[in-house]
């Protein structure tokens, strides 16, 4: 199992979960495609908003990425992103400027946010037990 932290809006995320769904960087396949059943998702959120809205910084939602391959999804307009069906746990929101120094990819990092840059990225597991703990689950 490996776990990953993707990173999309807080509008988004609940969208996502409302749908039992993730999807990352608008929509590409090859991100997913490393992704496998079993592994942990946790979503950051920076904002409220794709584009602007209010700043949020937090870790939002957190589940478990299930067999069922990725897909594409028609949405309308001929956009037709690749999804991947994740259960979601009930989680609360997690304020990622607490977990800064405690975190191994923030730790002493100046500019801890520019891997959120790339849209999904592996993590350790102690980081993922820290942000798990941080969202209520543990």
């Amino acid at each position: 199992m490996k776990a990953w932290i993707a990173i999309a809006s807080a509008n988004h995320v609940a969208k996502g979960r409302e749908g039992g769904f993730m999807q990352v960087c608008h929509g590409k396949s090859s991100p997913l495609a490393r992704t496998s059943p079993g592994d942990m998702v946790i979503y950051y959120s920076p904002s409220s908003e794709m584009r602007g809205g209010e700043r949020v910084q937090a870790f939002t939602a957190a589940g478990v990425i299930t067999e069922r391959s990725i897909y594409q999804y028609d949405m309308g307009e001929n956009f037709t992103p690749w999804r991947r069906d994740v259960h979601w746990f009930t989680t609360q929101p997690a304020p990622i400027h607490p977990l800064l120094d405690c975190l191994e990819f923030t730790r002493g990092k100046r500019n801890w946010g520019y891997q959120f840059r790339f849209g999904i990225f592996a993590i350790s597991d102690h980081d993922c037990r820290k942000i798990l703990i941080s969202m209520g689950i543990g």
